[in-house]
C-alpha cells in the first residue's frame, strides 16, 4: 500500500464517523489551545513588567546611606566626590529625596495635596534632585530643560514636572514660565519630562509620572532639614554598573561605621535578572500544567485507536490474507492517529490564537498575539503524541493472525 492510499483510507476512517474523531480530537484541541493561550498571556504579561522595569531605568544604582542623628557628619559631598571619581563607571548622580512633610501644589484654581491618598491617581510625589535627576532616573525632557547647576546651587526657585501632573495642572497650556507654588512658596516651572506611562495599563503606575522635582538644596526649608539618605547613581553601562556596586559598597563600608548609621546600594539590573529568571520558570510551570491536557488528549486518541483495531479486524485479516506487509499496516494507524492529532492541534491553534486575542484586550489592554514558537511547538507536540499513542494499536494491529481475524464479526 502507498503513502497515498493509507493518506486516503484514514481520511476515510475520520470523516467516517465525525463526532466520534471531533471528541477524539476535543482533549487535543483544548491541550493545544491552553497552552497557546496560557504561554502568550503568561509572555504578554512579563513583556509588560519588563518594559515596566526598563522604563525605570537601566544601568541605574539606588544608594540609601544615612549617618545616625548627632553624629555631625553628612555623607552627600563625599558620595558625591567619591561617584565624580569613577568617571569611567559612572555618568551622573542626584540626591532622589522624597519630601516627607505634607505638600500643597496650587496652580490658579487648581490645588492637590500630597497627602491625598483616597484616589491613587491623585496621588503625587515632590523630589529634590539635582540638575542630572531626568539622566539618572531615566527622564527624557519633553518641553523646557533640566535644572540647572546653578539654580541647584543657589537654591533658586525653579522645579520641573511630570508628565501627568504637568497635565493635570495646566491642562493644554504650555506649563513653561509658569509659576505654581509648593506650600505657598513660589516655584517657577523650567521643564516638563515625558511621560514613562499611560493610564489604565496594568503596570502604568501614575507615581512616576505625577512628580515635581526641585532642587535639593531646599531640604532645609522645605524637609525640615532632614537628612537626605537617598541617591540614584547612572552607571555606563551593564557591566559598569556591576563593578560600581562593589566599589561603592567599599566605599561606604569605610565611610559609615556600623554602629553610627546604615547603608544599602541596589543595582537595578539586577531586577531585571531576577524577573528574567521568575518569567522563565513561570511560563516553564504553565506550559507544563497546559501540556498535562495534552497528555490527556493523546491517551484519548490510543484508546480510540485501539476501538478502531477491534471494529476493522476483519478488514485487517483480510488485508493480510492477501499478502499486506505488517509496516504497512503500522504505517496506515499510525497516519490516521496522527492526522487526528494534527486536525486537533490545528483546530485547537485557531482557537487558541482568537483566545489569545480575546484575552489580551480584556485582561491585558493590549493586543496580543501567539508566542510562533510556542504555537509550532504545541502542533509539533500534538503529532508527536499521535505517533507516541498510535504505535501500540497499530502494532496490536499488525500483529494480527489473519485466520483469528477472519474469523471475527
Amino acid at each position: 500500500m502507498s503513502f497515498r492510499q493509507a493518506f486516503k483510507m484514514a481520511v476515510k476512517s475520520i470523516t467516517g464517523k465525525k463526532m466520534r474523531s471531533f471528541l477524539t480530537m476535543l482533549g487535543i484541541i483544548i491541550g493545544v489551545a491552553a497552552v497557546v493561550i496560557m504561554v502568550s498571556i503568561i509572555q504578554g504579561q512579563n513583556r509588560m513588567w519588563m518594559e515596566y522595569l526598563a522604563s525605570q531605568g537601566t544601568n541605574k544604582i539606588d544608594v540609601r546611606a544615612r549617618m545616625y542623628w548627632g553624629s555631625g557628619k553628612d555623607i552627600s559631598g563625599e558620595l558625591s566626590d567619591y561617584c565624580m571619581g569613577l568617571s569611567d563607571l559612572v555618568v551622573g548622580i542626584t540626591p532622589n529625596a522624597q519630601i516627607n512633610e505634607e505638600v500643597n501644589v496650587k496652580y490658579g484654581t487648581k490645588s492637590f495635596s500630597t497627602y491625598n491618598w483616597d484616589n491613587w491617581e491623585d496621588y503625587f510625589n515632590v523630589y529634590l534632585g539635582s540638575e542630572q535627576y531626568g539622566l539618572c532616573n531615566n527622564y527624557t525632557i519633553a518641553r523646557g530643560r533640566e535644572l540647572s547647576h546653578l539654580e541647584v546651587e543657589k537654591a533658586n526657585n525653579v522645579c520641573v514636572l511630570g508628565g501627568r501632573m504637568a497635565e493635570r495642572l495646566f491642562d493644554y497650556v504650555d506649563p513653561i514660565g509658569k509659576t505654581i507654588s509648593l506650600n505657598g512658596t513660589p516655584f517657577q516651572v523650567v521643564g516638563v519630562y515625558e511621560r514613562k506611562t499611560e493610564d489604565g495599563t496594568m503596570y502604568g503606575s501614575p507615581e512616576w509620572d505625577n512628580t515635581i522635582v526641585i532642587p535639593y538644596t531646599f531640604n532645609r526649608s522645605m524637609n525640615r532639614n532632614n537628612s537626605i539618605d537617598a541617591y540614584t547613581i547612572k552607571a555606563v553601562d551593564a557591566a559598569s554598573a556591576t563593578m560600581a556596586v562593589t566599589k561603592l559598597t567599599g566605599f561606604l563600608k569605610g565611610l559609615i561605621p556600623e554602629d553610627q548609621g546604615y547603608y544599602s546600594v541596589q543595582n537595578s539590573n539586577e531586577n531585571i535578572d531576577n524577573a528574567n529568571e521568575a518569567n522563565l520558570m513561570q511560563s516553564l510551570v504553565v506550559g507544563c500544567i497546559a501540556g498535562v491536557s495534552l497528555l490527556v488528549g493523546g491517551i484519548g486518541i490510543m484508546n480510540i485507536m485501539l476501538v478502531t483495531v477491534t471494529e476493522r479486524t476483519r478488514e485487517i485479516g483480510i488485508r493480510k490474507a492477501i499478502g499486506a506487509e505488517r509496516k504497512s499496516i503500522i504505517i496506515q494507524f499510525l497516519i490516521e492517529a496522527c492526522m487526528l492529532c494534527g486536525l486537533g492541534g490545528i483546530i485547537g491553534i485557531i482557537f487558541g490564537y482568537l483566545g489569545t486575542l480575546i484575552a489580551g484586550k480584556f485582561m491585558l489592554q493590549m493586543i496580543l498575539y501567539p508566542n510562533m514558537t510556542i504555537t509550532i511547538g504545541a502542533f509539533a507536540f500534538s503529532v508527536v503524541l499521535g505517533v507516541v499513542f498510535g504505535i501500540y494499536p497499530a502494532i496490536k494491529a499488525s500483529g494480527l493472525q489473519p485466520v483469528v481475524a477472519l474469523r471475527a464479526d
